[in-house]
């Protein structure tokens, strides 16, 4: 696990020490630059209210809860009247009109500290409620696609028990059999994806060499029977990111998994490779029949595949790509579908990678 993983753990399992220590470096940071402005005039500080507002604002933004920004709006206003204003390093309210300024700031700042925790748990609640949707419509998806093959396993199953069959048939059935069992695996390590993904405690992730994930990705694509060639190219630095190996591997495989399933036509996958303003760019193209620019915008959110699973009875990989965007975004990435070099279709994910992380 990389220092900022580390750092990051340490933050979520102590939320009260990270607040705390939100709080005194923006105070701290805060109280240096009015020092810093204090020479610009030699009786007050004229920017000083402004510069402690500032401060309530990034405490209420970066901190849980409405008490944080508050203790920082009454720290701020103590700070303003003790050290940058006349007379400094004492409290005084006893000059003309400083009551007033002081209430003034305390009351703005409290508003403002409260007013950014409230937008702050909006835009949270608003996440949770797209999440909720996106888990509802996989699960929907899932359950379609366990359907599916549940129902032609017992319909062979059942026609090799009760009827004469010659031994091309009950090949023929018993091979159904396994592709569907197959079938069913590849669903089931979807949904364990997206069970781990929804609970970000189980996502472990550490430095790992993204060629050995490539590689180990392709060969294990390559024990489906319909897989097709993959193509990969190198990048001249060993590259080292932060992720959870086998969610990453089960990207890569959903992706080739997809070109195998709908890229009518495609011959080959090829996987381009990018490094660029701190990130690896990772995309998985094929020469097949592509995906029409009116469906680009639903092909990752699953909402697609399960409105065409109750018109028909093919195996989608529109779950597997819902999971695949779900994984990227909890590795802090970002998932987009395209047009390929090749002619066919293109999805192209990131991942972060520190600037360090790398081996020339």
């Amino acid at each position: 696990m990389s220092i900022t993983d580390r750092v990051r753990a340490f933050f979520q399992k102590n939320q009260i020490g990270k607040n705390v220590l939100v709080l005194l470096l923006t105070l701290g940071a805060t109280t240096g630059l009015a020092v810093l402005l204090s020479s610009f005039d030699d009786d007050n500080n004229p920017f000083a209210t402004a510069v402690f507002i500032m401060a309530v604002v990034i405490v209420a933004r970066w901190t849980d809860g409405y008490i944080w920004g508050i203790v920082a709006a009454f720290i701020g206003t103590f700070c303003v009247n003790y050290f940058f204003t006349y007379p400094f390093w004492a409290f005084s309210i006893s000059y003309t009109g400083y009551p007033l300024t002081f209430t003034v700031m305390l009351i703005v700042s409290v508003l403002i500290s409260t007013l950014t925790t409230r937008i702050k748990q909006q835009e949270r609640l608003r996440f949770d409620i797209e999440r909720e949707k996106m888990y509802s419509n996989l699960l929907r998806a899932i359950a379609h696609d366990l359907r599916t093959p549940l129902t032609a396993i017992i319909g062979a199953s059942s026609t090799i028990q009760e009827q004469e069959l010659s031994a091309a048939d009950k090949i023929r059935l018993a091979e159904g059999i396994r592709k569907d069992a197959e079938w069913l695996v590849r669903v089931t390590e979807n949904l364990l994806s997206v069970t781990r993904v929804s609970d970000h405690a189980l996502i472990k992730k550490k430095d790992e060499v993204l060629e050995e994930i490539i590689c180990s990705a392709i060969t294990k694509y390559h024990r489906f029977p319909d897989s097709l060639p993959v193509e990969s190219d190198t990048l001249k630095d060993i590259i080292f990111l932060p992720m959870d190996a086998m969610l990453i591997e089960q990207v890569m495989i959903n992706l080739f998994d997809n070109v195998s399933a709908h890229a009518e036509g495609a011959t080959k996958i090829w996987i381009h490779l990018r490094k660029e303003n701190g990130m690896v760019f990772i995309s998985v193209e094929d020469d097949g029949c592509g995906i029409p620019p009116s469906l680009l915008p639903q092909i990752l959110d699953g909402t697609y595949m399960s409105k065409r699973s109750r018109s028909d009875d093919r195996r989608d990989m529109g779950i597997g790509l819902s999971v695949c965007k779900s994984i990227i975004e909890a590795h802090e990435g970002h998932l987009s579908a395209g047009k390929s070099r090749h002619g066919g279709a293109a999805f192209e994910f990131s991942l972060p990678c520190e600037e360090d992380m790398y081996i020339e």
